[in-house]
């Protein structure tokens, strides 16, 4: 089940926020992400916000979701817009869950609320989620012709034993055949998701993947070690010994296998777990969180961030939905960050990229630690020079621990 929120100050009931977060927006990306919080059934690794028919009950339906989210579009355009805050959209991501149950229409309809509430940037990006088995061909140029530019599908693998062990029910091949759709459809760009690490992948499974992701076609590959978070089916059989987990050195050396493939056929990383075919393929959604953009985060549970600002919805969608249309926000509760912690995201997250961490905004004992790390091998010696710390491939592999090294 999905895990519980963190708590904070309350969020005022008009979504109001501190005059901190206008301060230099100008200088910032705004983005809007929108959380579908349902899904056909419940894979066994998962602890997203999301639910099913079964566990919603009739107290909340997509319906109820989908009235209930237009109002947050509108209460978000009228607390950014309060204090002149005229910058258009520059990207739109729909995630879940499953927004590909929702239809093309729905999705379609959210995108125009946006746009006439807030405004879309000429060159914007919309991207939306989608499952292999709940989308067909005319869902697809349903979602072009509403202005949707990416598709990010959940492949995981190809092989049906590490499927039915993530508990994932689509086909393996009908990724692939989503993607052939989409290319008709007129997406120029699609990421494929997958997932290493999965109880009893071999090497030579997680290969066979990778290729079959390269000879799709597609121009981004997003590769993530599975994470086993409490609570979620799959933690129960590891902790019972049912699924064997593997060591960290399997790990590691399958995420080398990731990036020696992916940048063999074309495909560069921008981010630890992010694979590219050329700039204009990179996520430019993803790259705003990484960045420290602003972000205004519409649906249950969903986080937003404006100007330093964090906040965090209620996360049942009932709730959600009452707070809306009680006229309150579904804000649960929020954080107002310090200068210092700000700096702390930034070198956390901004390690991250290929474009690498500005030294100026270490500390001098971070700075030597940056040129004692270089020295080791972790970052590349070349930028540092430069005033930017960017990750050697070894150094990818460690990240977290760098970023923690730098922060002193």
């Amino acid at each position: 089940m999905p895990s519980t929120l963190p708590e904070g100050e309350p969020v005022p009931a008009d979504g109001s926020l501190p005059d901190q977060a206008y301060a230099d927006s100008a200088r910032r990306t705004l983005s809007i992400y929108l959380h579908v919080p349902f899904c056909a059934t419940r894979c066994g690794y998962c602890d997203f916000n999301t639910y099913t028919a079964g566990e919603l009950g009739t107290t909340a339906s997509p319906d109820s979701w989908f009235t209930a989210a237009l109002a947050e579009i509108d209460l978000a355009a009228t607390v950014l817009r309060r204090h002149g805050d005229d910058r258009p959209v520059s990207t739109v991501f729909v995630g879940g869950g499953t927004p590909s149950l929702m239809g093309a229409q729905r999705l379609g309809a959210l995108l125009r609320r946006i746009d006439e509430k807030l405004g879309l940037a000429g060159d914007v990006e919309v991207t939306t989620e989608a499952n292999p088995e709940s989308t067909d061909a005319a869902l697809l140029d349903g979602l072009r012709a509403a202005g949707y530019t990416r598709l990010s599908l959940g492949m995981q693998s190809t092989d049906p034993g590490l499927l039915r062990v993530l508990e994932r029910t689509h086909t393996p091949g009908r990724p692939l055949e989503v993607v052939g759709w989409a290319r008709r459809a007129g997406f120029e760009h699609v990421n494929l998701d997958l997932i290493y690490g999965t109880p009893g992948e071999t090497d030579e499974q997680f290969t066979d993947s990778l290729e079959a992701a390269v000879g799709a076609g597609v121009d981004h590959v997003s590769a993530y070690s599975l994470i086993v978070e409490p609570g979620t089916r799959m933690a129960r059989a590891v902790r019972t010994g049912k699924l064997p987990m593997p060591a960290e050195d399997v790990l590691a050396d399958r995420y080398l296998i990731a990036d020696r493939l992916l940048t063999g056929a074309g495909l560069d990383w921008y981010e630890v777990s992010n694979w590219a075919r050329g700039d204009a393929a990179r996520c430019r959604h993803n790259l705003a969180y990484w960045r420290g953009d602003d972000w205004w985060g519409i649906g249950p549970g969903a986080h937003s961030h404006v100007g330093g600002v964090r906040w965090w919805n209620v996360k049942h969608p009932h709730a959600y939905a009452t707070a809306l249309q009680e006229g309150r926000s579904p804000g649960y509760a929020r954080e107002v960050l310090d200068d210092d912690a700000r700096r702390t995201e930034d070198i956390l997250l901004r390690l991250r990229l290929s474009e690498g961490l500005p030294l100026d905004l270490l500390t001098t004992a971070g700075r030597t630690e940056a040129a004692s790390a270089a020295s080791e091998g972790l970052l590349q010696q070349r930028p540092l020079a430069g005033g930017t710390a960017v990750l050697t491939r070894r150094g990818r592999l460690l990240a977290d621990g760098i970023a923690i090294r730098l922060l002193d």
